[in-house]
């Protein structure tokens, strides 16, 4: 009888430490997510193509306030080359529910381009809510030392 209890414990503690690993697992997936998300924006604005930006960033497109600021500064940022990402902050490490951060983004095309850096407003779900990655706009450059707010 005492064997039975102490094998119940130690499958409840597997059980739980495995729920938890899956857990900790997909929060730390989702930074890669956004990372991919940004870069297709990223990739988007060096062809120029304003709609395609607008199409990754829903909120944004549904204001015209912002689609039509995201229109002109897309436009100055057309460049050729492959994108690369110098460097990527995203808006937060590790969620567990739904999040709104700001991610920093700093590209360039093509191997003498000069570095583009952004702001990137992303709100992300955790493994407690849905997981789901969510680009809600994208800033005109900044200077490239600056924070973003």
């Amino acid at each position: 009888m005492r064997r039975t209890r102490i094998l119940i414990v130690v499958g409840f503690i597997v059980f739980v430490f495995l729920g938890v690993s899956a857990m900790l697992a997909r929060a730390l997936s989702a930074a890669g997510t956004e990372r991919a998300h940004v870069l297709d924006v990223a990739k988007a604005e060096a062809r120029g193509d304003a709609d395609s930006v607008l199409d990754r960033t829903p909120a944004c497109k549904q204001q015209p306030a912002c689609a039509a600021t995201t229109r002109a500064f897309v436009a100055r940022l057309k460049r050729p080359g492959d994108v690369e990402v110098l460097q990527y902050l995203p808006s937060v490490q590790v969620t567990f529910t739904r999040t709104t951060g700001t991610g920093r983004i700093a590209w360039r095309a093509g191997r003498s381009g000069l570095p583009v850096v952004q702001c990137v407003r992303v709100r992300r779900d955790g493994p407690l809510t849905g997981n789901n990655v969510e680009l809600l706009s994208i800033s005109a450059p900044i200077g490239n030392e600056s924070a973003c707010p």
